[in-house]
């Protein structure tokens, strides 16, 4: 058995009240609700009754009497059948319901054990408002992912697993250098526990525990195209965020700018004159030209001159276009040893921004790429200063 346990590092002395908060509601669900109507027979006058006997006489096997079901059906079994979400017959509000409903105790164990272990990083990159609309967000898509596995199917769905998997997903793009704490637990002659890179452990959740079980065609219970459709949707968010430095993209009119459209008509193109205004340190003449950089790819510039002009875009409150050319500039430039300064650059703007747990990612992949000693000296002086993680 392998259990993750916890991750490194953490948000120091910061309190993820909606990721608590999610986990308390999640639990006092159970509490008052599941294992209430749980331990209750049904009520024969449940107007939801006859629909649920109806739905599960069709898919009984040969020789089990419907009676002899009823007689071990529970008040819950009916509840989730009516506040479950149903590709069979969906409806909006059970899009939300089903994420705070849960089979049994194991089920609401695992799912928070998970969203304790990744939610806390993730909110504090997120805010605390952004974190709550994309959970639910992503519990919205890998329930209607769900959706697409089963056609009309009239089993339920229920489960925050769907929405959990979504914080996975940004997780495993926004904290790349993170790691988990893993419980190897091979009874009865190996117990350990190993840290792990956090994309190790949570490749492994997406292709063993979930995709090969869809194309193998596991017979199981387990919602797997809920799992890979909420991972998938967190993905996307965390993506569609850093391209966008996490503002809304109206907020900078050169946000495009670094993007691989098209190549300068000429040699005397504004692409050409940016260069010489970067090599002569003419600010203004600079940016002066952005408006005719429009769609033209500038991150294949030099990784100095990318500095040099994200530091002056992000000067003149173009935030938003000076990060894409940082990362337009990594990716074009990806073979290149000389990237410790772009990482730097990254790194201190995300940190100007209020993003530290960005900041640090990017710092840290200073020291991948043999930094000369000052780039070295100001990558380890802004992690020390950033004292946003504890490690646990």
């Amino acid at each position: 058995m392998f259990l993750p346990i916890g991750d490194t590092p953490n948000p120091r002395r910061f309190t993820p009240w909606v990721t608590w908060g999610l986990i308390a509601v999640n639990v006092a669900v159970y509490v008052f609700v599941t294992f209430q109507l749980m331990a209750r027979p049904v009520n024969p006058k449940d107007p939801n009754l006859l629909e649920y006997l109806r739905n599960l006489i069709t898919s009984l096997p040969p020789g089990i009497s419907p009676r002899a079901v009823l007689a071990q059906t529970s008040a819950y079994d009916v509840f989730v059948f009516a506040h479950g979400y149903k590709p069979g017959a969906p409806e909006l509000l059970d899009l939300f319901t089903s994420m705070f409903l849960h089979g049994g105790l194991l089920h609401l164990a695992g799912n928070m054990l998970f969203l304790w272990i990744y939610g806390d990083n993730v909110e504090h990159r997120l805010g605390r408002i952004g974190y709550l609309v994309v959970y639910l967000a992503t519990g919205v898509v890998a329930t209607l992912s769900y959706g697409i596995f089963a056609g009309d199917s009239m089993i339920p769905l229920v489960g925050a697993s769907g929405a959990i998997s979504g914080v996975l997903g940004l997780y495993f793009l926004l904290f790349p250098r993170n790691n988990v704490k893993v419980f190897v637990f091979l009874f009865p002659l190996f117990f350990n526990v190993f840290l792990l890179p956090a994309r190790w452990v949570l490749g492994f959740f997406v292709v063993v525990d979930n995709l090969l079980p869809i194309l193998v065609s596991a017979d199981s219970s387990v919602a797997y195209g809920a799992h890979l459709g909420g991972f998938v949707g967190g993905l996307a968010v965390a993506a569609a965020g850093e391209r966008l430095a996490w503002r809304w993209p109206w907020t900078d009119r050169y946000w495009r700018l670094g993007r691989r459209r098209r190549k300068p008509a000429s040699s005397t193109s504004p692409l050409t004159e940016l260069q010489d205004a970067i090599r002569r340190g003419d600010r203004k003449a600079a940016l002066s030209l952005l408006p005719g950089l429009a769609g033209i790819d500038t991150s294949t510039f030099p990784p100095g001159h990318c500095v040099v002009l994200s530091g002056w875009l992000a000067e003149a409150g173009h935030p938003i276009a000076a990060a894409n050319l940082l990362k337009r500039c990594l990716a074009t430039h990806r073979s290149s040893s000389d990237l410790a300064e772009v990482y730097l650059a990254l790194g201190l703007m995300r940190l100007r921004g209020g993003q530290p747990t960005a900041a640090y990612q990017h710092l840290l992949s200073v020291f991948d790429y043999d930094p000369a000693p000052e780039v070295a000296e100001r990558a380890r002086q802004a992690i020390a200063g950033i004292d946003v993680y504890r490690r646990r």
